[in-house]
């Protein structure tokens, strides 16, 4: 591990906050923590932590955050689950000043490792029109048709991380993040994914006697997704390794919409009536990790069972509910 300070672009956010909570874990104290968000709006914040409060969309915002530091880890992004995406396109193409603006400013200043959070909304759009969808495979962003506004912001920042490494000799690190989820993240006001968003419909209808949950789509679209547990361990590792092409992280535990929502209805201990809106945004009809090259380059892959992340999550999002009542 690469010695000094670290600094976590977007640690206000959902992995932002659990990855400084992991790194104080592992004992790292010389920690600076960034987010546009005020304080008081962070997910999680520590003490002892060096936070600020800095629009890394400006470029002297961008400057003052990696000013001394070593390593940072880029997890700020204007973004949100697809009901956020789809409707808000011109806003997620903005993010691409975050990556841009750090990496001039990592450039200028001598950082040593530079880590981005990309996402698999990046993949070929034409790949993942049937929810028996083949696990997409890092190549597969190639030829480019990703997810329309994010993900193209995403492939975009891909290749200026690839570039800044090529040209200017900056150590980046890409990983392609397929859908995280847990405890200490946003489960109302529509930013929410989808495991966070059942977990919400399903405790409001067990609370409310009213059994019933509107599901977005058919519910017959796939998804996989990663437990911010293993999100934090892969990233890590990612980072300080060798590998300089975009890697996969994230679960090949591929499920429908239907089933994460009898997962939780188990959870919860009740059954519901499930109303399809058919009208809402849906995203992809499949989306699945194939984690041969993560294997191959990191003898490892996330592991954590759905099952055993929802509970957790769910527990974590009833008890706000109940806090908040």
């Amino acid at each position: 591990m690469i010695p000094g300070k670290i600094m976590v672009a977007g640690a206000g956010g959902f992995i932002g906050g659990h990855l400084v909570a992991d790194l104080l874990r592992q004992g790292k104290r010389d920690i600076r923590a960034v987010d546009v968000k005020p304080s008081g709006e962070w997910y999680q914040k520590f003490p002892g932590v060096e936070s600020l409060q800095l629009d890394l969309q400006e470029k002297a915002s961008c400057e003052q955050a990696v000013d001394g530091v070593e390593v940072i880890y880029n997890l700020a992004a204007d973004m949100g689950g697809m009901g956020f995406i789809e409707m808000n396109k011109g806003l997620c193409m903005l993010t691409v000043l975050i990556n841009t603006h750090l990496l001039m400013a990592a450039r200028k200043t001598g950082v040593q490792r530079f880590f981005y959070a990309s996402s698999a909304c990046v993949y070929n759009a034409d790949k993942q029109r049937d929810p028996n969808v083949t696990a997409l495979k890092e190549a597969d962003a190639y030829p480019a048709m990703p997810e329309d506004g994010y993900g193209w912001e995403k492939l975009f920042s891909e290749r200026m991380c690839r570039h800044f490494r090529e040209d200017f000799g900056l150590q980046t690190r890409v990983a392609r993040y397929h859908n995280v989820y847990g405890p200490h993240g946003t489960y109302d006001g529509g930013r929410e994914k989808a495991p966070a968003a059942v977990c919400r419909k399903v405790i409001q209808a067990k609370l409310s006697g009213k059994h019933e949950i509107e599901i977005w789509g058919d519910g017959k679209q796939t998804r996989s997704f990663m437990y911010i547990d293993d999100c934090l361990k892969g990233t890590q590792m990612l980072t300080h390794s060798d590998v300089i092409e975009p890697l996969n992280i994230g679960s090949s535990e591929l499920v429908s919409i239907n089933q994460l929502v009898d997962i939780v209805e188990e959870i919860a201990g009740v059954k519901l009536k499930r109303n399809y809106n058919l009208s809402a945004p849906k995203g992809v009809n499949g989306r699945n990790s194939d984690n041969t090259l993560t294997r191959q380059k990191l003898g490892w892959e996330p592991c954590t069972r759905l099952r055993d992340g929802m509970e957790k999550t769910y527990r974590w999002i009833h008890d706000e509910i109940i806090r908040k009542a």
